[in-house]
C-alpha cells in the first residue's frame, strides 16, 4: 500500500476546480426545474398528461392516462435533479475534505478522477432514492391521486407526510446522520478507500448518511407539488442551514416543531 501512495506537496489546487464544477452542475439542475416549473405552467390543463406532464384529473373529471415510457423518464430526470440540486450543496464541504486528503496523499494517478467517483457514489445513491420516488409517483399519478402540480390531492394524506418528517427531525437515527453529514472528517479517514473503485464506495456510503438525513424531507415534495420551485427553495435551504450553520441540530428540531403543528392543522382544520 506504501508504494501506491505519494504526498502532494501542492495542497489546495483541487478547490477552486472542485467547487467550480459542483456549482455548474448544481446550476444545470435549477435551470432544468425552472424549466419544467415554466413549462408546466403554461400547459393547457385540457391536453393529455402524457404530453404535459403531470396529472389533470382535477381537470378532466376522471383518471388520467397512465404514464407511458416517455413520462417515466422525465419523472426520474425530474427527481434526480430535485435531489443533486438540493442535496450537493449541502454535501460540498464533505466532497472538498476528500478532495483535499486526495490530493495530499494520492492513491489513484489521477486525484480529480477520484473526486469524480465519490461525487458519481452519492448521485448514484441519490438516484436510487428518486427511482423509488418515482415509482411512488408513477402509482399515484395512475390511480388520479394527483393535482396539475403534482401534489398530492387529499389533505390528510398530505398532514400525515408533514406530522410524520417533523417527528423524524427529532429521532436518533435522523442527528445520527446529521452529525455524520455536519463533521465528515472522521468518515473519510476512518473509511478511506484506495482506488477509483474506494471512491465510488465511499461516495455512495456517504450518500447513503444523506438519505438517511433528509429522506423524509424530500417526501414533503409529494405534499407540496414536485414542479413547486417555493418548496424546492424552502427544502434546499433547509437542508443546508441543518448541515452547514452552527446550530444545525437545532435548526432541524425547531423545522420538525414547525411541521407537526403544520400537518396537525391539516388533519384537524376545524381545531
Amino acid at each position: 500500500m506504501t508504494a501506491l501512495i505519494r504526498v502532494d506537496t501542492q495542497p489546495g489546487r483541487e478547490r477552486p476546480f472542485v467547487i467550480a464544477c459542483l456549482a455548474l452542475l448544481v446550476a444545470v439542475c435549477w435551470a432544468c426545474l425552472v424549466f419544467r416549473a415554466l413549462r408546466m405552467a403554461n400547459v393547457d390543463p385540457a391536453l393529455p398528461s402524457a404530453v404535459a406532464g403531470g396529472s389533470f384529473s382535477a381537470a378532466l373529471g376522471a383518471v388520467p392516462p397512465p404514464y407511458r415510457l416517455p413520462d417515466i423518464v422525465v419523472v426520474l430526470g425530474m427527481w434526480g435533479a430535485m435531489l443533486s440540486a438540493i442535496m450537493l450543496p449541502a454535501t460540498t464541504p464533505a466532497i472538498l475534505l476528500f478532495a483535499r486528503i486526495n490530493r495530499l496523499v494520492r492513491s489513484v494517478r489521477f486525484p480529480n478522477l477520484a473526486t469524480l467517483m465519490f461525487v458519481a457514489g452519492c448521485l448514484l445513491v441519490w438516484g436510487g432514492f428518486g427511482a423509488l420516488a418515482t415509482l411512488v409517483q408513477w402509482a399515484l399519478h395512475d390511480v388520479g391521486a394527483l393535482d396539475a402540480g403534482m401534489a398530492v390531492d387529499n389533505q390528510s394524506a398530505c398532514g400525515l407526510v408533514l406530522v410524520a418528517a417533523g417527528v423524524y427531525q427529532w429521532t436518533p437515527a435522523k442527528h445520527a446522520c446529521l452529525q455524520h453529514c455536519r463533521a465528515p472528517l472522521s468518515f473519510v479517514v476512518t473509511g478511506w478507500r484506495l482506488g477509483l473503485f474506494g471512491a465510488l464506495r465511499m461516495g455512495m456510503s456517504h450518500g447513503l448518511y444523506c438519505t438517511g438525513c433528509c429522506w423524509l424531507l424530500m417526501l414533503l415534495l409529494f405534499a407540496a407539488g414536485v414542479t413547486n420551485l417555493g418548496a424546492l427553495v424552502a427544502l434546499a435551504g433547509l437542508v443546508l442551514a441543518e448541515k452547514m450553520l452552527p446550530g444545525g441540530s437545532v435548526v432541524a428540531c425547531i423545522s420538525g416543531l414547525a411541521l407537526v403543528a403544520w400537518g396537525t392543522l391539516l388533519l384537524f382544520p376545524q381545531a
